[in-house]
């Protein structure tokens, strides 16, 4: 579960609406099948910064301040009077959804569409007779399509309201406004309710997201990408300074919010290296995890080495890194069948996919070797991949999980439970391939161990979504002469304590890896400019915060976009 920081620290303003619209969708629903399926065990990673925005939400209703324009607007007084920049928010982000799951299935707001589309052929200035009752009813249908399906299956308010169709009313809006300040302000409670049970486990990730192999060396994007560019900047200034602050920032939020430190780590975009595992090993993570390309690599030595033998032989268990005075264990993700959920399922029926899904893990099953139990991992986006699903995939995950409970062979578990239950039974050596040593007899768990861990992602196995292009390197350009400027002033004592630590929260700010991964051309047009201008204000931010002048190429793009990647490029297959 992850969105990056969408507030301007200045004002407080939040510049896109992604946070509460995930919040009341997704977080709310993939709880809501945990809490339906108490046989189910699950991972659950939450980055500190959603949780930041998620607590910034619910006061922003407690108090009734609210600083997201968007949001605001679906409880304003008179929708006639507004400003042609708040009208055209409304227009900019009330259509921006998955049309064929999200628009079209609903013929009232299909037909505000067909409006909207309509009046725009005819020329931008006839959207100026579009009443505020039809600005009304866009912004509740939007709203209503951005609830979660348990929502709209188990509250009056949205089944009422979605029969309607038309005309909300004031009260409508508000309704509907207050619904969503429950739903936010009660999902961290639900998670760590879930947590405290034993159900599932809340591993964290670096506070802000970053990329913490590539805060820590540049160089290491060529262990995976050979001869790849790199940025003018030798190294990121100061990086494993920078590491070791959002991981301890990530713990300490995690306490505050779970009452206990986390057991794992979900690097940022499964952002793994030798330097990396020893930052979190050293920051008392127990397990990381990574991408099935990574261990490849790993256990390859690097990139282009000795062929490895079928996956079954290597992948269903984890591995541990000795690392000096310190050890970690890592999963990797099955990235087949992760990628089925993301993006192929949504296709299927419901029923056939979850079948599919579950003749998958008994072909491991039966294809792993004898004398050990396979450890599958299945690791994927938390938010993205429901808007291509018929009902937010209500169906599937109900049939799946329910099919995962009554299994007679297959058990979920958590990271935590395996290695609890596991070490148990480790009492005994056995010899693997390639140098990887296990352990265990029978049907019990095996633990391989890695000499050294190649870095990459879960992306394609490299850092090539951040990393690597004219555009992503120019972005790093950019943000390594922001620190060396940071660090000058810090060093000055020139700021005093509150300024201080504005700055210091605005440079992780743009230290996440958001910003890197949507530049370039491959993205849609939109969404980059989107992501580009709010990198390069936050970077411009950081400088008036510094009281230093804003270099002008802050003022010129980075990037452009233009492409129609798949699922809107929010997500990515491993390959």
């Amino acid at each position: 579960m992850h969105q990056p920081d969408y507030r301007n620290l200045t004002t407080g303003e939040y510049m896109l609406p992604w946070t509460y619209l995930h919040a009341m969708k997704d977080y709310t629903d993939m709880a809501y099948h945990l809490e339906s399926h108490p046989k189910a065990h699950a991972v659950f990673n939450f980055v500190p910064v959603l949780l930041d925005q998620l607590e910034d939400y619910s006061r922003q209703f407690d108090e009734g301040k609210l600083r997201d324009p968007l949001l605001a607007l679906l409880a304003e007084d008179d929708l006639n009077s507004l400003t042609p920049a708040r009208r055209k928010l409304i227009f900019d982000s009330c259509f921006r959804s998955n049309h064929a799951k999200m628009i079209d299935p609903y013929p009232p707001y299909r037909r505000l569409s067909d409006l909207y589309k309509y009046q725009e052929a005819h020329g931008e200035a006839n959207l100026d007779f579009l009443s505020g009752q039809y600005l009304a009813d866009l912004l509740v249908w939007y709203h209503l399509v951005w609830c979660g399906e348990s929502v709209r299956r188990n509250n009056e308010l949205v089944v009422r309201l979605m029969a309607k169709g038309s005309h909300f009313t004031l009260a409508d809006r508000r309704h509907l406004f207050d619904l969503i300040g429950k739903t936010v302000q009660g999902l961290i409670p639900r998670y760590r309710k879930l947590a405290d049970s034993g159900q599932i486990e809340i591993s964290t990730t670096p506070h802000y997201h970053p990329i913490v192999p590539l805060l820590l060396d540049f160089k290491v994007a060529r262990e995976s990408m050979p001869g790849v560019s790199l940025p003018e900047a030798a190294c990121y200034p100061g990086g494993l300074k920078r590491a070791s602050f959002h991981m301890s920032s990530a713990i300490e939020s995690h306490r505050n919010r779970f009452g206990t430190a986390p057991q794992g780590v979900w690097p940022a975009e499964g952002g793994v290296s030798q330097a990396a595992a020893t930052v979190f090993a050293e920051h008392g993570c127990r397990w990381m995890a990574s991408g099935e390309a990574v261990l490849a690599n790993s256990l390859r030595g690097h990139v282009g080495k000795q062929p490895l033998p079928g996956r079954m032989n290597y992948l269903y268990r984890p591995y541990r890194l000795s690392l000096g005075d310190h050890e970690i264990v890592s999963f990797f993700r099955d990235d087949k069948l992760s990628d089925r959920i993301g993006f192929e399922y949504a296709k299927w029926f419901g029923r056939d996919a979850v079948a599919n899904f579950i003749n998958a893990l008994e072909d491991i099953w039966h294809s792993t070797p004898e004398d050990e139990s396979p450890v599958v991992s299945i690791i994927l986006d938390g938010e993205n991949a429901w808007e291509y699903y018929p009902y937010n995939g209500y169906y599937f995950l109900a049939e799946m999980y329910e099919a995962l409970e009554e299994h007679p062979y297959i058990r979920t578990t958590t990271f935590k439970d395996y290695l609890d239950g596991g070490a148990e039974q480790n009492d005994m050596q056995a010899q693997l391939p390639f140098g990887i040593s296990s352990e265990g007899t029978g049907a019990n768990p095996v633990m391989g161990e890695l000499q050294h861990l190649v870095g990459g992602s879960w992306v394609y196995g490299t850092f090539s979504t951040w990393i690597g292009s004219p555009e992503k390197n120019r972005a790093w350009d950019l943000l390594c002469a922001a620190k060396q400027s940071f660090d000058l002033v810090m060093g000055s004592g020139r700021l005093d304590k509150r300024e201080a630590e504005l700055a210091h929260k605005q440079l992780a700010d743009c230290e996440g890896s958001d910003w890197f991964w949507w530049f370039g051309d491959e993205n849609p047009q939109h969404s980059v400019e989107s992501f580009d201008k709010l990198y390069r204000e936050n970077l411009a931010n950081l400088y008036l915060l510094l009281k230093l002048p804003v270099p002008d190429e802050l003022g010129e793009p980075i990037s452009h976009g233009g492409g129609h990647p798949e699922a809107g490029g929010a997500m990515r297959r491993a390959s």
